[in-house]
């Protein structure tokens, strides 16, 4: 699976099967290593984050803070997402 970056412990990744057709972009949110069942985070286009869920268990305030980075890092996380898939498209 694609890693995008790391907050500590924690990995922020794609997976290389986003069903088809391909899903709006997003990041998948695990401690340690991916799993097939992680935290689901959507991109929207106007710069923001919108919680999918919480599947990982990830405590809130360390939930918030993961979400407030990958804010910051969204450029990152499009240039990745582009180079993976080819298209990007948001949820909203």
């Amino acid at each position: 699976m694609p890693q995008v970056f790391k907050i500590g412990a924690y990995w922020i990744y794609f997976w290389l099967d986003e069903n088809t057709p391909l899903e709006p972009i997003h990041v998948h949110v695990a401690m340690k290593k991916p799993v097939k069942n992680a935290t689901k985070i959507w991109i929207t286009k106007n710069g923001h984050c919108s919680l999918a869920n919480n599947n990982s268990k990830i405590p809130s305030a360390t939930l918030n803070n993961i979400i407030r980075i990958i804010e910051m890092r969204i450029p990152e996380v499009e240039k990745k997402w582009m180079e993976t898939f080819s298209r990007i498209s948001y949820y909203c």
